[in-house]
């Protein structure tokens, strides 16, 4: 942006707007995926006494507007990280393999339901859920198949998980160690992040409180043993997939992950000590700038808010993030579509400066996706990163007028959410009193309406519409692995030595009546063979499960 305004600046707007306001346009307002209404310019007027070094600053600097390493995608391209997992450990093994084959950097596992509620596979409650979308994992021993081949010393891994976050983080860490891996060398995420379940994504098992407390036990424990892990993934994907804006998903985000280090920081935590491993995970939706304005104003907003915490180390104040293209975006009308709009959003994300990438596949509104469409999304990422350019420079979108603007937007609107959740009480008392839950509702219904109006166009869908046959190779699971999965559950408990099954579980429980960090506990479990469902079970005995209350 140039450092001087233009003399009269004002004056000549308004007579260039007096002389093109004859012009018709396509449409009377035109406003972004958000609907926050798009002015037709922007000029230095809409950023009026912008400081550079304030505001922006330069790459690995603070306020890191313009990215927390200094060299960003110039250094190396981002983690290109596939979520992938579906039916049994065995078949997600091989789904593993291949995209690591085809060049993919990082491991991303998605879980089915059952697992995602801390069930086993044979529970009542899973029946006709089974690996449906995502792999079953109910033992230690479905771990160890899942990363069966794959040095887990050597691969990055992350993990979709939130409920039963500690236990499933207990298998991961139990099959490593069974591998020859030192838990020194572990390297991964889980996300582990159940404020936003009770705001979004409705996977959770135990009350808040409890709750909170695991998740402030796996700070701990991964502070102090597993120092590479980031052990949460602080999610506004789910918090956009549910139907909120931008403003939203970065406000609501950021409000959970605040309340999550004031927690631990109550727990006596050393904020410089846990905070350099805390990671964000956010959605990349359609529209390019403002998505790219929203992880240009949460990098500032969180090194803001960590600064005034007291952070004294730079990476404290680091807001380091995966993206993932917008599922909700995707249409099962004329799927190759998809292609198109998962490369505009995967662009937002590299231009924005994420660190970790996942493309949607062009079939997901239908099914899992097949090998196929993976591969077409992970090829996506790899012609963004070695073929258009728009690495080699660092936050190239910086100085422009609309960008700025907008990153500055999002950061007002971002603080007047804070401000509404403080004075309901912060962010617990805000999810009891549904204050989230209904401003993602009113969001999500404006949305639609816009959609249903025609006032926003959907290509193929209320627009460009065409009778068609798809004609897409659909992934099909192992009709017989549910079978295995309930053989080995059978095996397993027949075989495991019963006493040392019980005694640890019995720990378990009594330490959860206390205030003893719960990793340990959890760990000798799991080691024990105690199954997810068994482990999980021990905890709802005493801290028993959450029912949302009703809101209208």
């Amino acid at each position: 942006m140039p450092s001087k305004k233009p003399k009269n600046l004002k004056k000549a707007r308004v007579d260039w707007d007096q002389s093109v306001n004859a012009q018709k346009e396509r449409q009377d307002e035109f406003i972004t995926t958000s609907s926050v209404p798009i002015n037709r310019l922007y000029t230095p007027d809409d950023i009026p006494d912008y400081d550079y070094m304030e505001k922006l600053n330069f790459p690995g600097e603070y306020p890191f507007t313009r990215g927390v390493q200094p060299s960003m995608h110039r250094g190396r391209l981002w983690t290109m990280r596939q979520f992938a997992g579906f039916g049994t450990a065995e078949e997600t093994n091989k789904r593993f393999k291949y995209l690591l084959s085809h060049g993919e950097t990082g491991l991303s596992t998605a879980f089915d339901y059952p697992t995602l509620y801390g069930r086993d596979s044979d529970d009542p409650l899973a029946e006709g859920e089974f690996g449906k979308c995502g792999v079953a994992i109910s033992s230690l021993k479905d771990m160890e198949i899942l990363f069966d081949g794959i040095p887990m010393k050597d691969v990055s891994t992350s993990m979709t998980i939130n409920g039963p976050a500690a236990v499933v983080w207990g298998f991961y860490l139990a099959a490593a160690e069974r591998q020859g891996a030192t838990l020194g060398q572990l390297n991964g995420t889980i996300q582990n992040d159940i404020l936003k379940e009770y705001i979004a994504q409705k996977t959770w098992i135990f009350p808040p409180a409890p709750s909170m407390r695991l998740i402030i036990d796996t700070f701990e424990f991964g502070t102090k043993h597993v120092p590479k892990w980031n052990t949460i993934s602080i999610s506004g994907y789910h918090i956009r997939e549910a139907g909120s804006t931008a403003v939203q998903e970065l406000a609501f985000t950021l409000g959970d992950g605040l309340a999550y280090v004031d927690a631990a920081m109550e727990r006596g935590l050393n904020l410089d000590d846990f905070a350099p491993r805390l990671s964000f995970f956010f959605n990349a939706h359609n529209d390019l700038f403002e998505e790219i304005a929203k992880y240009r104003a949460a990098r500032r907003i969180w090194a803001q808010e960590m600064k005034k915490r007291g952070a004294k180390k730079p990476r404290s104040m680091w807001l380091r993030f995966h993206t993932q293209t917008a599922g909700c975006s995707l249409t099962a009308q004329q799927p190759e579509n998809n292609i198109v709009r998962t490369t505009i959003q995967a662009l937002a994300a590299v231009l924005g400066g994420t660190q970790s990438l996942h493309t949607n596949s062009m079939d997901e509104a239908l099914a899992l996706p097949s090998e196929k469409a993976v591969k077409v999304a992970l090829r996506t990422q790899q012609i963004i990163g070695l073929e258009s350019g728009v690495v080699n420079t660092i936050d190239p979108l910086a100085g422009s007028y609309f960008v700025e603007y907008m990153t500055d937007f999002m950061e007002e609107k971002t603080y007047e959410y804070f401000g509404k959740v403080e004075a309901l009480g912060g962010v617990l008392k805000a999810i009891e009193k549904g204050f989230f839950q209904m401003e993602i509702a009113n969001a999500a219904y404006r949305y639609q309406k816009e959609i249903d109006s025609c006032k926003r166009i959907i290509v193929g869908v209320n627009d460009f519409t065409e009778e068609e046959h798809i004609d897409i190779p659909l992934l099909k699971m192992d009709p017989e692995g549910e079978k295995r999965q309930m053989a080995r559950l059978r095996d397993i408990r027949d075989n495991r030595d019963k006493s040392k099954y019980e005694s640890s579980l019995s720990r378990l429980e009594k330490a959860a009546q206390g205030q003893e960090n719960l990793m340990p506990f959890i760990l000798d479990a799991v080691k024990s063979h105690a199954t997810l469902g068994e482990t999980c079970n021990t905890l709802r005995s005493v801290f028993g499960e959450y029912d949302e209350p009703p809101i209208y």
